[in-house]
């Protein structure tokens, strides 16, 4: 199969899980079609607006940090083909495959929706995350600003909230986490993979590349952002070789913790990953997915909760002492700092703040 140039996702694999039907085509007619019309037009992305009624997402994980997370963007034109939120495009009746980072939805209205969950009378402020589903920096928040919003009403009202992404663009919004930061509202989580670009480029083709994304961290470090670096994900015998170098690197450049995640494959990402494995890496595709299965109880994926994000077994053993004997050496902890949570000032519902 041919790489598909510039996105992480090789085709366009449709969902079964709610009773959609499943298309695709034959490589052989696929040739065949190039030959006489010419290569595919390339992909281009597009967006729809969405108008929800709610913006602020609760949740009650056992195995997550955090209980409420904002997510102004569905869909990711990153293209990361291990993302885990692949499967949620399947609601829309799109494909978890090339639609996901082709067909993007936006939520220009996240931060005037944001602002009524947060001066409801029953309110407590938490931590809000943002980038648990897809980032809040990828291209299209140029054009929306939507992140950049949701962090204005934070500093306006004085609510903690924490990032993670994969991209340099949140250096646009520095002037706001600086602030933040000052007050100590905020963290930053940095993502990296590898140290390799050209590995980069086939893993996640349009985040940041690897030294775009240290250079995030030196400047967030210098302006007093808590900044945190996670090696999300570690892929067996494709970017385990990078964890102590990463994590030299971002700890030379100023972040005070780190963390780790295994790879994760559920629903429809496992089958898209090993259609890249076998696209890219064939020679070491049957050595990935063999020691991945070892570490999810013979799975692809390890759906259950307490257990999904603790892999098992002699490998998990292995590259878990591996990360906590560089982080203990270069005095990495794994936690985001205690932000403030009792700074927080209600908004009135025309907008202003409360006195109280």
């Amino acid at each position: 199969m041919r790489p598909t140039k510039g996105r992480g996702a090789q085709t366009n694999h449709s969902s079964t899980r709610f009773n959609l039907t499943r298309s695709e085509t034959d490589g052989d007619w696929l040739d065949a079609m190039e030959e006489i019309d010419g290569p595919a037009p390339k992909l281009k992305t597009t967006v729809i607006l969405l108008k929800p009624k709610t913006i602020l997402s609760f949740n009650r994980s056992p195995d997550i940090p955090f209980d409420r997370s904002v997510n102004s963007y569905q869909g990711c034109e990153h293209g990361c083909i291990y993302c885990f939120a692949r499967p949620t495009h399947a609601y829309h009746d799109l494909s978890p495959g090339l639609d996901f980072e082709t067909r993007l939805f936006a939520k220009p209205d996240a931060a005037k929706l944001l602002r009524e969950t947060l001066a409801r009378p029953g309110y407590t402020p938490a931590p809000i995350a943002m980038g648990t589903n897809t980032d809040p920096y990828q291209p299209i928040e140029a054009r929306y600003r939507i992140t950049r919003a949701v962090l204005e009403l934070c500093l306006e009202v004085r609510h903690p909230v924490t990032i993670t992404t994969k991209s340099d663009r949140v250096l646009r919004d520095l002037d706001l986490l600086a602030e933040l930061a000052r007050q100590n509202l905020t963290a930053v989580g940095i993502s990296a993979t590898s140290l390799d670009p050209r590995l980069s480029g086939l893993l996640e083709p349009r985040a940041a590349s690897p030294a775009k994304r240290l250079a995030a961290i030196d400047r967030l470090a210098a302006a007093g952002v808590p900044t945190h670096v996670s090696i999300a994900p570690v892929i067996p015998a494709i970017t385990d070789e990078f964890i102590e170098r990463i994590l030299l690197a971002a700890a030379e450049r100023g972040a005070r913790s780190a963390s780790w995640i295994m790879l994760r494959l559920p629903h429809e990402v496992a089958p898209l990953f090993r259609e890249w494995l076998a696209t890219h890496f064939p020679e070491r595709a049957d050595k990935v997915m063999h020691t991945v299965q070892a570490m999810r109880g013979g799975r692809d994926n390890d759906p259950d909760f307490f257990t999904r994000m603790k892999p098992q077994g002699v490998w998990a053993d292995v590259f878990r002492s591996r990360f906590r004997k560089v982080c203990a050496r270069l005095g990495l902890n794994g936690n985001y700092p205690a932000l403030d949570c009792a700074a927080f000032r209600k908004p009135a519902p025309g907008g202003q703040l409360t006195l109280l």
